[in-house]
């Protein structure tokens, strides 16, 4: 995604040891902790503002913002995704991305049985 011909900044939020690898390929890394955490709704508010294109959120922080990352992810240019924290994956990506799928397709295209 571009804008005004330039590429669209992406952004990593989550625990230090989960963001800081994107920063290494360029991608903001917005470290959450306890002191900030009450303030990641904002701080996704404020990317959205800034016209960033992709947001990969830790799955824990996914969690916690559910409602507010629904309606980003169907209102705003702004997709995002999720991706496993320190603690390894809660399988909250598959479950996001099947979602994304039935809401495209109209039907869970996943489900083989």
């Amino acid at each position: 995604m571009a804008i005004s011909g330039k590429e669209a900044p992406m952004a990593a939020m989550g625990g230090y040891d989960s963001v800081l690898p994107f920063q290494a390929i360029g991608v903001e890394a917005v470290i959450i902790n306890d002191e900030n955490k009450s303030s990641a709704a904002s701080l996704v508010r404020r990317l959205v503002r800034e016209g960033y294109a992709v947001l990969f959120m830790e799955e824990s922080l996914f969690l916690d913002l559910a409602e507010d990352v629904d309606k980003i992810n169907e209102t705003e240019q702004l997709s995002i995704i999720p991706i496993p924290g320190g603690d390894g994956s809660l399988g909250i990506g598959v479950a996001s991305i099947r979602k994304s799928t039935e809401r495209a397709v109209g039907m869970d295209i996943f489900n083989v049985g």
